[in-house]
């Protein structure tokens, strides 16, 4: 019988996190890396029977990921974010996939932003790694987009259901987490000598503009299609807009 920890990385989510732990009752334990919440984040924990750790600096995504499976004593690793929510299809597929043994299993998400769900755009089916044998793999050291690290020999299985995903709560919500991930960004490139342009980001932006509204069919998603897309192209921009002025900073 292999057990599953389900694993989060939190900082003031309290908001969230009752709702999203409310769909991980079925969990043999679930394990939270708190980075200095002042909300009500650890009392909500608390309540849950969660298994709650601290680390109030912040190393970026990969590393605090790094952190929080060490603190995880079960054979497989769920890897999960406040904001998202295990439907139950999601929940038996989980078992059955660790009931076959050693895999990475590739969850599909629907996020729900702007007041729908997003099912074109290239946001659905939004595949990514998130449980896996805890020995067997681990997240990387990025900054931010990290990714799961795996061997080859280990199977790849696409779960059935769905892990709905509140990605946003407003407009400033969003260009918050755009502005932060867009700094982090440019923060990583720049520390790789990496040098950028406006002219970079206008051509990246637009591009960006085109695949999601057009050649992935964010039209289908209604207004709110059209607004994400326009939203992606102006936080692509952004970065590379983000990583020339730190090069003409550096460079004065």
């Amino acid at each position: 019988m292999h057990t599953i920890s389900a694993v989060l990385i939190v900082k003031n989510e309290a908001a969230n996190l009752d709702e999203c732990l409310a769909t991980l009752d079925w969990a043999d334990e679930i394990v939270i890396l708190d980075s200095g919440s002042t909300d009500a984040t650890l009392d909500v924990a608390a309540r849950h029977g969660a298994k709650v750790f601290s680390s109030e600096d912040w190393p970026g995504f990969g590393v605090q990921r790094q952190r929080a499976q060490r603190h995880a004593s079960c054979d497989w690793i769920l890897m999960i974010d406040a904001d998202e929510r295990v439907t139950p299809e999601l929940r038996d597929s989980i078992r059955a996939c660790v009931a076959d043994g050693p895999a990475i299993g590739m969850l599909n998400r629907l996020s729900w932003c702007f007041g729908r769900y997003i099912r074109h755009s290239g946001w659905y089916p939004d595949r990514i790694a998130r449980l896996y044998p805890r020995q067997q793999a681990a997240y990387n050291d990025a900054l931010v987009h990290e990714k799961l690290e795996y061997p080859s020999s280990l199977p790849v299985k696409r779960l059935q259901g769905d892990l709905l995903h509140y990605t946003y709560r407003d407009l400033r919500h969003y260009l918050e987490k755009s502005a932060q991930y867009a700094q982090a960004w440019a923060q990583s490139k720049e520390a790789k000598g990496r040098k950028g342009s406006l002219a970079a980001g206008l051509l990246h932006g637009v591009g960006c503009f085109l695949r999601m509204y057009v050649l992935r069919l964010g039209m289908l998603d209604g207004r709110q299609g059209l607004l994400l897309a326009l939203l992606s192209a102006h936080s692509t921009f952004a970065k590379y807009a983000d990583l020339w002025v730190r090069t003409r900073t550096r460079s004065s």
